[in-house]
């Protein structure tokens, strides 16, 4: 996300991140929600239940995210509340999207991957990588 950062230098970004460290390292304006996946329940119903007040309270107009569970569950409610949406799947997908990139393709309003390969009709868009 944050090869990206320098693309939003005119906005006003908010993080919603996993790790306080990324905040703290990068001076960044934001907040943490529970990291979690499809294997720990209670860590993805934490997650999502400390994601809700948080696209509540902000009321964000744009969400981009890169990540995996935490970000696809931003993206979803955020979708919910009018937000326009956009995946950016990790270059470190180079075989196949991730889970969280494929589920993301049902609601997102834009949908992106970094390998060309991977870019197909009805899937994801190529339009270059950040590395």
């Amino acid at each position: 996300m944050m090869e990206l950062y320098p693309a939003f230098s005119d906005q006003d970004v908010f993080f919603i991140t996993t790790k306080e460290s990324f905040l703290t390292k990068h001076k960044l304006d934001g907040l943490v929600i529970p990291d979690c996946n499809a294997r720990e329940p209670l860590n993805l119903a934490r997650a999502i239940v400390a994601a809700f007040k948080l696209v509540r309270r902000i009321r964000p107009r744009v969400v981009v995210s890169t990540g995996a569970a935490p970000g696809l569950i931003v993206l979803f409610l955020a979708s919910l509340f009018g937000a326009k949406t956009i995946w950016v799947d990790s270059v470190a997908n180079a075989e196949r999207l991730s889970l969280s990139g494929r589920l993301a393709g049902f609601f997102v309003n834009v949908w992106l991957t970094q390998w060309p390969h991977l870019a197909v009709a009805k899937g994801p868009e190529y339009h270059g990588s950040v590395l």
